[in-house]
Order: C-alpha cells, then sequence, then structure tokens
C-alpha cells in the first residue's frame, strides 16, 4: 500500500466496479468516494459506488451495494463489507491493514500527507494586500494567517505556490498619507503651524495621525532639512514634495508590514505594487484584452438598486459586460473623468497573474469585499476567453480580541486600532496562528486572550501542544530503556505492531491514516481551519490512549517486561509526533517539545 490509505481503498473499490460493471462511464466512476464511517458499529469506512453507479445502469442501488459487498470481501485486508442505507456499502478493514501505516509513517517522516492532487500546477494566493497606510492590524491578521496557512497547504497537496502581496499605492489613501507624513515632517522641523490650521491646508485632512509616523518625519526633516517645507516652515507647494514624501511613506509602510508579517511567521515570494503595474502599462494591455472581445462599451448606468440618490445624476462611463459572465450588472471601469476604478486596476492585477503563468488564483480578503467577488471572477472568466482560470475569494469575517472578558482596548501608538504586534507581544505568534485557523475563515471569532494561554482541554493550542509533548517525552524516557532497543524512528519502523489491537490503538491509528485525505480534501475546498480541526481531534485521540493506559496496565506506553508490545506502542506515539508536526507545518506553527 501507498501513504494513503483512502487512495488505495478508492482504487480498490473502482477496480472492483469496474469487474462488476464495466460499462460504467469514467464521468460516475469519477464521482466515487471513499469516507471514514461517523461511528464505529458501522464499519471503518463506506464507499457511494452503488449509490453513483445505479442511476447509468438502470439497477436499483441495494442490487448493485449487495454484488459489491460480496465482491470486496473477497479483497485482501476486508474482513467485512455490508449494505447500508439508500446505496452505501461500509467496509472493515483487518489491523493489518492500519498497522501498515505506522511504518509509512515513520519512513515518510513529517512530508507524510504531501500529495500530488496539485500535480505541480502553478496557484498564485495573494492575501494581507494591506493599503501601506500603517502597522498591520488585528484586523489584517487573519486574513494573513489563512493565507499563509492556505499557500502551505496547497504546496503539501502538490502545487507550486506563489505567495504574492499586491501593494495598493495608486490610490488617494496613498496621498493621503504622504501629507499625514509631511505633517509630521514640519513638526520635526519646529513648524509654528497646528494641526488644526494644517488640516485645513489639505486637500485630505489629516487621516493618519498616529504616533507611528512621527519617526518618518524626523528622517525626512534629517535628510532634507527645510527644502520640503515653505517660507517659515509651513505647507509648501506639493508639486515640489509630493512624489517624494510619497514613495518615502510607502516603503517605510512596507517596512513595517513586513517587519509585523515576519513577526507572525508569515512570508511572501512576490510583492507586487499597483502603481508600478499602472506604470508598466498594465491597465492599458487589460483594456487592450476586453476591448478585444468587445466586452468594453461607453454607456450609462441605471442607479443603485432603483433609487436614485441626491448626488446621482446619469455620466456615460466605460462599462465592462459583466453581466456576460454571471455578474448582476455591468461594471464602471473608466469615471465619467476619464480616470480609473479600482476596479479596473484590479482587473489589470490579475491579468498581470495570467500573464505570468497562473491560471489558478486565491485572494484572501475581508469580508467587506463580499460584495466585490462576482464582478472580479466575472473579469477574470472574461480575460481567460477561451482558457481556464480559476479565481477563488477566501473571505475572512472579522475578529473581536477580548481581554477579561471585554473588548481589548486601542493601542496607544496607533490611536484608532488594535495593532498586530499588540497581540502578538501578548500571546505569541504560535497561538495567535492556531486560534485563527480554529474557525472557519467567514464566520466571525472572539480571541479571547485568557482562554489563549489557559492549559485547558478549551484552549485547542495547549491541548494539541500537549499532545506533542507527551508524545515526546515518552520517547525520550524509552530512549534510556536500553532494553527497548532501537527507538529512533527508523528504529521503532521495524517493530512487530500485530500486538496494536485495543480499540483506543486502533482509533488513533485510523486517524493518522486520514491525514494525506484530509490534505486533499482541504485543499480542494480552500479551508485550512480543517487542519486545525484534524490536530484537536487526533490529539484528544491521544490523549484519549493515555488515560486509558493509566487505568489499563496493558496499554501504558512503557513496559520494559515486555518490550515487544512496547516497541509497538512506541512507534504508535512515534507516528503520532510525526503527524502533529506535519499538521502544525502546515499550520505555520512550531510543536512543543515539552510544556512547562
Amino acid at each position: 500500500m501507498s501513504d494513503n490509505l483512502f487512495a488505495d481503498l478508492r482504487i480498490l473499490v473502482l477496480d472492483t466496479v469496474t469487474a462488476l460493471y464495466p460499462d460504467l462511464a469514467p464521468d460516475s466512476l469519477a464521482r466515487i468516494e471513499i469516507t471514514p464511517t461517523r461511528e464505529a458499529a458501522h464499519g471503518d469506512v463506506a464507499t457511494n459506488a452503488a449509490l453513483i453507479a445505479a442511476k447509468p445502469l438502470g439497477l436499483k442501488p441495494r442490487a448493485i451495494a449487495d454484488a459489491l459487498a460480496a465482491a470486496l470481501l473477497t479483497r485482501a485486508f476486508v474482513i467485512k463489507a455490508e449494505p447500508a442505507g439508500p446505496g452505501f456499502v461500509n467496509l472493515t478493514l483487518a489491523p493489518a491493514a492500519w498497522q501498515a501505516q505506522i511504518p509509512t509513517i515513520l519512513h515518510t517522516g513529517e512530508a507524510f500527507g504531501a500529495g500530488t492532487l496539485g500535480q505541480g500546477a502553478k496557484v498564485n494566493v495573494e492575501y494581507v494586500s494591506a493599503n501601506p497606510t500603517g502597522p498591520l492590524t488585528v484586523g489584517h491578521c487573519r486574513g494573513a494567517v489563512v493565507g499563509d496557512a492556505l499557500a502551505n497547504l496547497l504546496a503539501k497537496a502538490g502545487y507550486d505556490v506563489t505567495r504574492e502581496y499586491y501593494i495598493n499605492d495608486a490610490g488617494a489613501q496613498v496621498i493621503a498619507l504622504a501629507w499625514s507624513v509631511y505633517w509630521r515632517y514640519l513638526q520635526a522641523l519646529g513648524t509654528a503651524m497646528t494641526e488644526a490650521d494644517f488640516a485645513a491646508a489639505t486637500p485630505t485632512g489629516l487621516q493618519y495621525p498616529g504616533d507611528y509616523l512621527v519617526p518618518l518625519g524626523a528622517q525626512l526633516a534629517a535628510a532634507h532639512g527645510d527644502a520640503l517645507a515653505g517660507p517659515g516652515r509651513t505647507v509648501a507647494d506639493s508639486s515640489l514634495w509630493l512624489d517624494t514624501v510619497r514613495s518615502f511613506a510607502v516603503a517605510a509602510m512596507m517596512d513595517l508590514v513586513r517587519d509585523d508579517l515576519a513577526a507572525l511567521n508569515v512570508r511572501h515570494d512576490v510583492f507586487t505594487s499597483e502603481a508600478a503595474l499602472i506604470a508598466g502599462g498594465g491597465v492599458i494591455r487589460a483594456e487592450a484584452a476586453l476591448r478585444a472581445r468587445g466586452l468594453l462599451y461607453e454607456g450609462i448606468l441605471e442607479p443603485p438598486k432603483g433609487k436614485t440618490p441626491e448626488d446621482w445624476e446619469p455620466r456615460e462611463q466605460t462599462l465592462f459586460r459583466a453581466t456576460d459572465f454571471g455578474d448582476d450588472v455591468d461594471r464602471p471601469v473608466r469615471k465619467s473623468d476619464g480616470s480609473n476604478t479600482y476596479f479596473f486596476n484590479d482587473i489589470a492585477n490579475h491579468a498581470d497573474k495570467m500573464a505570468r503563468g497562473f491560471d489558478q488564483m486565491i485572494d484572501v480578503w475581508g469580508a467587506d469585499h463580499g460584495g466585490y467577488v462576482k464582478r472580479m471572477q466575472s473579469a477574470v472568466r472574461a480575460l481567460a476567453g477561451n482558457e481556464t482560470a480559476r479565481l477563488d475569494i477566501v473571505l475572512c469575517q472579522i475578529v473581536r480580541v477580548l481581554k477579561d472578558g471585554v473588548p481589548m482596548r486601542m493601542s496607544k501608538r496607533a490611536g484608532t486600532y488594535i495593532e498586530l504586534a499588540d497581540l502578538i507581544d501578548a500571546v505569541g505568534p504560535d497561538v495567535v496562528r492556531f486560534i485563527m485557523l480554529m474557525r472557519k475563515s467567514d464566520a466571525q471569532m472572539e480571541f479571547d486572550l485568557d482562554a489563549a494561554v489557559a492549559q485547558t482541554r478549551e484552549n485547542p493550542v495547549f491541548y494539541v501542544q500537549y499532545a506533542h509533548a507527551r508524545c515526546r517525552s515518552v520517547l525520550r524516557a524509552a530512549a534510556t530503556t536500553p532494553e527497548l532497543g532501537d527507538t529512533s524512528d527508523a528504529g521503532l519502523a521495524t517493530a512487530d505492531l500485530a500486538s496494536l489491537t485495543a480499540p483506543e490503538e486502533l482509533a488513533l491509528i485510523r486517524r493518522l491514516a486520514a491525514w494525506p485525505r484530509l490534505i486533499e480534501a482541504a485543499a480542494i475546498a480552500r479551508e485550512a481551519h480543517r487542519i486545525g480541526f484534524f490536530l484537536y481531534d487526533l490529539a484528544g485521540d491521544f490523549h484519549a490512549l493515555w488515560n486509558a493506559g493509566r487505568t489499563e496496565a496493558s496499554l501504558r506506553f512503557i513496559q520494559a517486561e515486555a518490550p515487544g508490545p512496547t516497541r509497538a506502542r512506541l512507534a504508535l506515539v512515534a507516528a503520532t509526533a510525526v503527524v502533529i508536526r506535519s499538521g502544525l507545518a502546515v499550520m505555520g506553527v512550531a510543536p512543543a517539545e515539552e510544556m512547562r
């Protein structure tokens, strides 16, 4: 067998179905699945093969299930095959089939679970992509963790993954940032202007008053002296300084962003500048591609939702035929004044990705962008033409941070939000990452700082880390017992595992064997949180076996007087530690060797 027992069982079922019904079409065979049963009384795994085959064959599902069960009973390792429900077959495997997974895990190491689902296909995962106007906040944290873990998951599943950060440095918010940094520059020079005077002199107001801009103003003053200021250290004509300050501010903000990401163990392979993309003709190229297909036209949109706002007036704009690709309305790509919409720049961004060879793209967005999904996916379908291109959007809901049961106070340095650095300082990056991945990304969540550091089963970080620490503790103790021989992973891979037949032992092995299947399913669904759920359940199975050994002497991990069964249990413990480390690696979390 391979290191994916469920894939092997699916092949076994497919071979059996094909032998019984050679006329069954390939598209039907593709929908046949092998899944773990929910209750041990129903066997180990179940297949929907009879239910899938019934309609195309014109037969009753139960008749197919009866025939399939009888045929599968003749196969190696299958000790029970029973028809169930409307067209399922439940299979019970011989313990040896499960036991054989342990040496596979120990030989493969943390690479266990790595699959070929992706077949090396290129996929671009864009995440975080916060406006470069300040440090990252808790609001950005969830998307950063989800995107990074999803990239790890896809790589584990066999995709060639590129992690990308799209720098939104071409919009009005960057102009507003430049003015805010300029204020700190004037302050560093000792201007006599008041904040109110300065705000009144700007076209944007003082939108970013946070103290984090103070050092930037000082750096500008040190580098340029009074050269960027007006007479009396007041506001100079913006044409004389805006480009300089804007470039400096964006670079400085991206340095802050990279520092915050590094503290969270989040990394990107590519940083793409929106401003550079536009300057390099990205929008022009995207426009040419869409016009060549007749997908842009000049028109007037109806008022939003059939109502006419007071400031609305009919104006001709350049529109994209989004309704041709499943969107609700056609979308403007250029305003009546000739300037591009944000949507047009985003089209250019995705066109650039496709030009770089990515026909699979995933964007991780905040939930407030949910209304933007259809239009962006319609644009990608339009750009693809007759070629296959896929854009998946993963939405992340907001996170409320609680301390002592109440929302955490705002950051003094930033003034209006909780900085990501504050959260990392409070509990550490591993805890932040793990907890962010314990809820589906589109579900709202509360991050309770007190619960995050509690040493209880309700704290998933502690529960999983404690399982790994217990595994390592057992293996360290075994290494000091000469009677047990070689207790390295390689040494334990040769152990006789026939004694591992207790329900708690087999339950743990079944969970370990499901890891490769879980990787594939999570990658297909684009759901990194499934890793956290799996590890929590795996930890539960391990703790259950540990506790069973406290009441049943025969299940204790180390029994020097019984070296054979002890080595078998140690092999199971070592395999459990391997799979926990494999899962934590996908989550971007370091395993604990011991708990203090």
